[in-house]
């Protein structure tokens, strides 16, 4: 019988932690939400008249909270593999707190809209500065993908091998395949650096 992903022999558990970053209002508390097999842990706050000029709202005109310190989830992939989830808060005054929560982190989802695309970019130069591997998922707002994956990969200048997937971070299983492609990738960027074919 083979092992998948993360499976020791001996039916030992495995854990990782995974980091969901992003910019404001993108998604990240919402991916956490729909896949955590348990209550998630959230810093939301209701968002004051002090983010007003602090906080760029005109593309999310309908948020009324916000994260300020970060979301904690947890999802088992099969039995012996369990993810836990860590998202970042996405506004620049937060950002100082991304270091302890990258600490241990097997690799990161960045999500993106792609109608503000621009919002990710520091995400993404955090984490390859770090060299933590990474992945974009493309939250399908309403349902709709308005750029394929190509298209966003050349507008980020992100390396050929970063993977672009699609997802609706409403959706348990959506958000599963990322979390699952983010785990595939990471375990295939270690198999090429130690010469340990598939």
């Amino acid at each position: 019988m083979s092992h998948r992903p993360g499976q020791q022999p001996g039916g030992r558990v495995t854990s990782a932690k995974i980091v969901i970053a992003g910019g404001f209002g993108v998604g990240k508390t919402t991916l956490v939400g729909s896949v955590s097999e348990i209550t998630p842990l959230t810093t939301e706050a209701i968002m004051t008249s002090a983010g007003v000029g602090v906080d760029d709202t005109r593309s999310v005109p309908n948020k009324t909270t916000t994260t300020v310190a970060m979301d904690f989830g947890r999802i088992s992939i099969d039995r012996d593999l369990i993810l836990y989830l860590f998202g970042t808060p996405g506004q620049t005054r937060f950002w100082f707190m991304w270091d302890e929560l990258v600490r241990g982190a097997i690799g990161a989802v960045v999500m993106v809209d792609t109608r503000r695309l621009a919002d990710c970019f520091a995400a993404i130069d955090f984490f390859e500065h770090r060299k933590l591997p990474y992945l974009i998922a493309i939250n399908q707002f309403d349902g709709q993908q308005y750029h394929n994956a190509q298209d966003v990969r050349d507008a980020l200048a992100i390396s050929s091998d970063v993977p672009v997937v699609s997802c609706d971070a409403r959706n348990r299983e959506s958000t599963k395949q990322v979390l699952i492609s983010l785990v595939e990738y990471v375990l295939s960027m270690r198999r090429t650096r130690t010469g340990v074919s598939a």
